[in-house]
């Protein structure tokens, strides 16, 4: 107690301790809460990323996948054929994927022989071709892109479509191609082309789509087979006749048209996107008319039949119609 005095008087005070002197501290830290949940898939992925750069460029590709889509990528095609993430929208990758599914087709008649290509759809050896590679054909040779032969028989024809299904005999467990949808084909999507002309089985050629639905007319007459096959399958476009006379009995459909190189031998292969889906089957192709013989090439005009209209005739083929 303290004393203060006044004459005679005596008061006394309580005496306190002086307050002590304030000093903010920092702020509370916020509660984490929602804010940390929504950062673990980033470290997730950051984490994944990092192993990825370890393990190489499958994992690699895994997070891409996880980062762009949430899940694992199909990798181009549906079902059959694939392009590998590595090598997808490129031609090596394309041709590596799809080529196994590529076959050359010599078909004999009286006329003699002819060489043309085919695409693989089934395990158990059904091959789409055109119609005019096999039309009128006594016997059917077919070589896989691995070299093994095998003899095949006419499923069914379809003449005015210029489409044909033959099945290998005993044959099983071959690697079927992807068929895709010939509606979302775009004019400049880069496509890739796959036959054996001139015999020359798995060639390979690159380019885009010129242009859609041409009007191409071809001959439906088995006569025509004896004609040079060197010189291409006589066709109209345009009011014009290529590669010679396509005679009375005609048929036409609506076309892709390419500037990949076609070329004698090309018909009944295929026409691929870059994923490897197979959206065309390579049917015609322009020749100078001058040309004759082996000179007879591409000049970048060539057109396939939309493998929609493929699909949409299989069970008419495969019932033998």
């Amino acid at each position: 107690m303290t004393d203060y005095s006044q004459g005679d008087q005596q008061q006394t005070f309580p005496s306190y301790p002086p307050p002590p002197a304030y000093a903010p501290g920092p702020p509370a830290p916020p509660v984490p809460h929602r804010r940390e949940r929504a950062r673990r898939p980033v470290a997730l992925i950051v984490a994944v990323a990092i192993a990825a750069a370890g393990i190489g460029g499958g994992a690699s590709a895994l997070v891409q996948q996880l980062t762009q889509d949430g899940g694992p990528s199909a990798g181009g095609a549906v079902d059959g054929t694939s392009v590998a993430q590595s090598s997808k929208g490129t031609v090596a990758g394309v041709a590596q994927a799809v080529s196994p599914s590529i076959v050359e087709i010599k078909a004999a008649s009286t006329a003699g022989q002819s060489t043309g290509s085919g695409v693989i759809i089934t395990g158990d050896g059904e091959i789409v071709t055109n119609n005019h590679v096999i039309s009128g054909a006594s016997e059917i040779t077919v070589r896989l892109s691995d070299g093994t032969t095998y003899a095949a028989e006419t499923v069914g024809t379809d003449p005015g479509k210029d489409l044909a299904l033959i099945k290998l005999k005993g044959a099983s467990g071959l690697k079927p191609a992807a068929l895709g949808d010939s509606d979302k084909v775009r004019v400049g999507d880069e496509v890739v082309a796959i036959g054996s002309p001139e015999g020359l089985t798995g060639t390979v050629t690159s380019g885009i789509v010129s242009a859609l639905d041409r009007d191409v007319t071809v001959s439906k007459e088995e006569d025509q087979r004896q004609r040079d096959p060197r010189q291409g399958w006589p066709f109209e476009f345009d009011g014009r006749e290529f590669n010679g006379d396509t005679g009375r009995s005609k048929t036409t459909y609506k076309a892709i048209q390419t500037d990949a190189s076609l070329n004698p031998g090309n018909s009944g292969g295929a026409l691929i996107n870059m994923n490897g889906e197979v959206i065309g089957i390579n049917s015609a192709m322009y020749a100078p008319s001058a040309a004759t013989g082996s000179t007879a090439g591409s000049v970048g005009l060539g057109f396939a039949i939309p493998v929609n209209t493929v699909k949409a005739d299989l069970d008419e083929l495969r019932d033998g119609s």
